[in-house]
């Protein structure tokens, strides 16, 4: 588990060096896309499908980074994209384009299929974490109006 939690985070803040985040964030970001591996890995290590745990992830990614973008007055895009590298299924993708050049057309399509529904899941999980940071601030200015 230590292996994963340094690699993650290696990853995602190698992401924040390669997207010019500002230094100061990029630990910040590290830390969003270890915690998004980990609670991914902890949910597939239990026998959680990947496109589930993928979009718990991911979910958790596009959480932390509202709150990091808020206490840090830094663009959430720089915690999101540098946050969900780890989660991006690039492995499921080169197996599938190797099984297609291998003509291995029944695994190709599987694993492609896969890759496409773990990217989705992805997307989905961060349009669902700022639908919901968006639902919180609309409710709170309407309790400041009222």
């Amino acid at each position: 588990m230590g292996e994963q939690l340094v690699t993650s985070f290696i990853a995602a803040a190698g992401f924040g060096v390669l997207f010019n985040a500002p230094r100061n964030a990029l630990i910040q970001c590290g830390l969003v896309g270890m915690l998004g591996w980990v609670l991914y890995y902890g949910l597939a290590a239990e026998g959680t499908d990947a496109v589930p745990a993928t979009l718990a992830g991911a979910f958790l990614v596009g959480g932390l980074s509202q709150v990091c973008a808020k206490f840090y007055k830094t663009p959430v895009i720089i915690f999101n994209v540098s946050g969900i590298i780890p989660l991006v299924p690039g492995g499921l993708a080169y197996d599938a384009m190797r099984n297609f050049v291998e003509n291995d057309y029944n695994a190709a399509v599987q694993l492609a299929a896969k890759a496409g529904l773990i990217s989705g899941a992805i997307a989905i999980g961060l349009v669902f974490s700022e639908v919901i940071n968006q639902v919180i601030k609309k409710a709170g200015r309407k309790r400041i109006v009222k």
